[in-house]
């Protein structure tokens, strides 16, 4: 049984939603350039760690997007 939320508790779940996105996103960001600043350094140990960490966020991001896609269907 699914529960239909009203229109200002959908409303809060995407500000919710999207606040943990710009977070997943600037930490990607950071990741990137934190692991570009090791590579160039010679450092190659981090490569992998960091894609596995990046591939996390990007999980992490799909399965709030289809969350998104779930409360926003209309129920039969």
């Amino acid at each position: 049984m699914k529960r239909n939320f009203t229109r200002e508790q959908r409303l809060t779940i995407v500000y919710g939603i999207l606040c943990t996105v710009l977070i997943l996103v600037v930490l990607q960001l950071w990741l990137l350039t934190a692991t570009m600043n090791a590579f160039l350094g010679g450092d190659e140990g981090v490569i992998w760690p960091a894609a596995a960490a990046s591939t996390v966020c990007l999980a992490l991001n799909l399965g709030l997007l289809r969350y998104l896609y779930l409360i926003e269907r209309p129920n039969p």
